[in-house]
């Protein structure tokens, strides 16, 4: 009997723990997790998306590596294309901070619409037009007047609606007499890119594209035939846009571009300072 007692008691005392530890809340032997310490301001860097003509594209990226650097708690998410196409995004609401344009007239549809902050607007680069065919061409072109032969057959250029180079070259045409003896052999691209990208591959037997772009062709792909004088300066602005978050920052970034440090790097890649 005493044997017996003592095990009751050992069960009612085992009972009355397991209860007490439900009445907290827990199941017994739980493991509790400690909190989480967070400490103040260390969340990560801030992220400005910038967007940017493709003629910008190997300058901008190289502008972006060196900025992060001197500047890590921000991070740099380019975005390339024609600058109407990115234009018309901008418009539409995308999420974008700065825009940098290949020309005035993109920038001056937003800016009418106070899409931009004005007094953040800068032209920080000039470039120029040029006719270049495949390396291996076997026609005779030495200038612009020789694409009216019947031998040239397709000359690339750039959406004249939405590309800025394109807008140029319909205007070098048109200014020099010939853009109605050529339209119907014009082979329209989305962006300075692919004009070039046409030449390289022998698609077209002619294309207008900027100095810039043809200083980055690989050897023994394009030739340069000529400059083409255009009477509209070719002129890069670049702004905050009305909507970002982060302005502070897309003007820390515009100030780069605009800086010693921009401008050297765009120099490099065949643009003209505005500096």
């Amino acid at each position: 009997m005493r044997k017996e007692l003592i095990i009751l008691l050992v069960l009612l005392s085992v009972s009355f723990a397991i209860g007490c530890a439900g009445q907290k809340g827990e199941a017994p032997n739980a493991t509790v997790t400690p909190a989480i310490s967070v400490t103040p301001g260390a969340a990560g860097p801030e992220v400005i998306t910038v967007s940017a003509a493709a003629s910008l594209t190997e300058a901008f990226t190289n502008i972006k590596s060196q900025f992060e650097k001197e500047n890590p708690g921000t991070n740099v998410n380019l975005n390339f294309a024609s600058s109407g196409n990115l234009r018309k995004q901008i418009e539409g609401g995308a999420p974008v901070d700065v825009f940098a344009s290949a020309d005035e007239a993109q920038m001056n549809i937003l800016a009418s619409k106070s899409l931009i902050v004005n007094n953040s607007r800068k032209d920080f680069a000039q470039n120029s037009l040029v006719l270049i065919v495949p390396e291996n061409s076997a026609l005779n072109i030495t200038g612009v007047k020789d694409l009216a032969d019947p031998k040239v057959k397709k000359i690339g250029i750039g959406n004249p609606d939405t590309v800025p180079v394109g807008n140029y070259t319909r205007t070098a045409l048109t200014e020099a007499g010939l853009w109605s003896q050529l339209e119907n052999k014009m082979v329209f691209a989305e962006d300075v890119k692919q004009v070039f990208t046409y030449v390289e591959r022998g698609e077209v037997d002619a294309g207008f594209v900027y100095t810039s772009d043809a200083k980055t062709a690989e050897p023994g792909t394009i030739k340069i035939i000529t400059n083409v004088p255009v009477s509209i300066p070719v002129k890069y602005p670049i702004a905050v846009i009305s909507s970002s978050e982060h302005k502070e920052e897309a003007q820390k970034f515009i100030d780069f571009v605009t800086g010693n440090e921009g401008q050297d790097i765009l120099k490099k890649y065949g643009f003209v300072s505005q500096s």
